[in-house]
C-alpha cells in the first residue's frame, strides 16, 4: 500500500491524493489502510519504525569492543544511503513542500531521538549523563537530516560525526 500511496503522491500531489484514492488504487477497502498506518503521513513515512529499531540496534547490538560513536555513524550512514538513493530526490521534495509531511518528519525524529537516548542511557557501558545521552541522540538524528540534504552527503556526515565525536569525548566521567 505504501508503494502505491507513493506513486500516487509523486504522480498527482501529496495534497491531491486522499486515502480513498490509495485504497482503490490498491484494491483494498479505506479501513485496510488505516488497520496499516495511523496516517496518510505515514504512508509516505512507511519505514519510520525500522528506522527508529536499526538506530537502537546501534547501541544495544554493538560488540562490547565497539565503542558507541563510530556504530552510531556506520547506521546513521546506511540510513542516509537509502534517503539519497537513486530516486529519492522527488520524495525528499515532495515531503519539504508539505507542511504536513514536514510537520509528521520533525514529531518522528524527536521521537527517534527519545528511543536513541533512552536506549544510549540504559546501556551501563557508557556511563554518561541523561543529557549526554539526549543531546549525542539529537545530534546523530539531525546528522541524517543534514546529510540527506547535503551536495555532499558522504562529507556531511563525517564532519558532523566528527563534532559528535568530540562531544561525547568531552562529557566522559
Amino acid at each position: 500500500m505504501a508503494d502505491t500511496a507513493l506513486s500516487l503522491f509523486l504522480e498527482r500531489g501529496y495534497d491531491a491524493v486522499g486515502i480513498r484514492d490509495v485504497a482503490a488504487e490498491a484494491d483494498v477497502a479505506v479501513t485496510t489502510v488505516f488497520a496499516h498506518f495511523v496516517s496518510k503521513e505515514a504512508l509516505v513515512f512507511e519505514r519510520d519504525q525500522d528506522f527508529e529499531l536499526r538506530l537502537t540496534r546501534a547501541v544495544t547490538d554493538r560488540d562490547p569492543h565497539v565503542p558507541l560513536i563510530p556504530a552510531l555513524h556506520r547506521e546513521v550512514q546506511a540510513l542516509v544511503r537509502h534517503c539519497t538513493a537513486e530516486g529519492s530526490a522527488a520524495v525528499r521534495h515532495m515531503i519539504e513542500e508539505s507542511p504536513a509531511l514536514r510537520e509528521y518528519e520533525e514529531s518522528m525524529s524527536l521521537r527517534h531521538a527519545q528511543a536513541l537516548a533512552e536506549a544510549m542511557a540504559a546501556d551501563p557501558r557508557l556511563s554518561r549523563s541523561v543529557t549526554a545521552c539526549r543531546a549525542t541522540a539529537r545530534f546523530a538524528i539531525d546528522a541524517y537530516a543534514l546529510a540527506c540534504w547535503a551536495d555532499d552527503p558522504e562529507a556531511t556526515l563525517d564532519e558532523v560525526f566528527r563534532m559528535i565525536e568530540a562531544a561525547w569525548a568531552a562529557t566522559a566521567p
